[in-house]
């Protein structure tokens, strides 16, 4: 079994890799464009496993991803290459466009001229899983959850970029035949998460004695899903979802954003009581642009068709992942140092 994974150098890309090398022990290969995201450290514990390679590309150069489906050969195509920080799509969404949108059509055309030489056998058991985000779906009221027929309604430059992208591939299951399955899942959380985002954003903020961001009045409610419960859920995708559908993957660990700081502060606390009581840190600042009020996945088609259910609760999961930023200061400080030091972005200019 050969497994392409685009993006793989990513947060949850880096997740599925570990899992599908040491666990899995399929070949896989690695095509990561390494923007500053994309953090090769992640991968150190499979660096030298003899059933991983990676190649540095872009995914929306045609001719190299001909080329890496020529040679490599996949029999599956795991693709999480994106753009995917809500506050940077305000400022600069161009970037999530031509990645998100025009890479993601450029890999669907490629994969779509390898399948179609492959064996008849071949071509039956190829799969291209589309990895999205609940965030295509908008806003929740206080007691829905998003299905996969829930219709889609982005807000941000980034989920409507997200949208384009799962569209082009359910159209290219549908007009070409290529077995493309899509996958939305809720907000990720866990080791190696890139610090811009919220729950590594106030563990470090915490740890250095910052202020700790919470936009508007923290009430805006999301579904925590830990990374290696989704990259089981992928796997588990790949292997056995049906071409043409949709699977929403989502932990059932809805929390306000403001009890996720908080928490993070009594972990801290505990875990570091001599620099505490860390929720003297917290600062409520301008809400984000079009900041969606809720997300909740109502993940019932992967419990119940695949048999899939996350093994983490917030509870656990939060805990573990708060100790492994304090014992692995070798892998974010040099993000902190040189990529990102935790500015605020996503700012609009005020005009007078």
């Amino acid at each position: 079994m050969r497994i392409l994974v685009t993006g793989g150098a990513g947060f949850i890309g880096s997740a599925l890799i570990r899992y599908l090398v040491r666990e899995v022990g399929v070949e896989v290969l690695n095509v990561d464009k390494l923007t500053y995201a994309g953090n090769l450290a992640s991968l150190k514990d499979v660096e030298n496993a003899p059933n991983y390679r990676f190649f540095k590309a872009d995914i929306c150069a045609k001719p190299i991803m001909t080329d890496i489906f020529d040679s490599f050969r996949p029999d599956r195509v795991m693709h999480l290459a994106a753009e995917s920080h809500v506050d940077r799509s305000i400022n600069a969404a161009g970037t999530f466009i031509e990645t998100n949108v025009v890479g993601t059509f450029t890999l669907l055309e490629a994969a779509r001229a390898y399948w179609n030489g492959l064996s008849a056998s071949a071509r039956v058991h190829f799969r291209f899983v589309h990895v999205s985000t609940d965030e295509v779906y908008g806003s929740l009221g206080d007691q829905d959850l998003f299905h996969e027929d829930t219709p889609y309604d982005p807000s941000s430059p980034y989920s409507a970029s997200k949208a384009a992208s799962d569209h082009l591939a359910i159209a290219w299951q549908r007009t070409y035949g290529l077995p493309v399955i899509v996958s939305n899942c809720s907000n990720n959380y866990g080791p190696y998460h890139f610090p811009e985002k919220l729950i590594p954003l106030v563990i470090l903020n915490a740890l250095e004695g910052k202020p700790l961001p919470v936009y508007g009045k923290g009430a805006n409610i999301r579904d925590w899903l830990y990374v290696e419960d989704h990259a089981r859920a992928l796997h588990l995708i790949a292997e056995r979802g049906r071409p043409g559908e949709k699977y929403n993957v989502g932990g059932r660990n809805e929390q306000r954003n403001i009890d996720v700081v908080r928490r993070i502060c009594q972990i801290m606390d505990a875990m570091r009581p001599k620099d505490g009581p860390h929720e003297h840190l917290i600062t409520y600042v301008d809400d984000r642009p079009g900041h969606d009020a809720r997300y909740a996945i109502d993940a019932t088609r992967l419990e119940t068709e695949l048999g899939w259910k996350a093994q983490e609760k917030f509870e656990s999961g939060i805990e573990k992942t708060v100790a492994w930023f304090l014992e692995n200061e070798w892998w974010w400080r040099p993000l902190r140092k040189t990529v990102y030091p935790g500015e605020r972005l996503g700012l609009l200019e005020r005009r007078a």
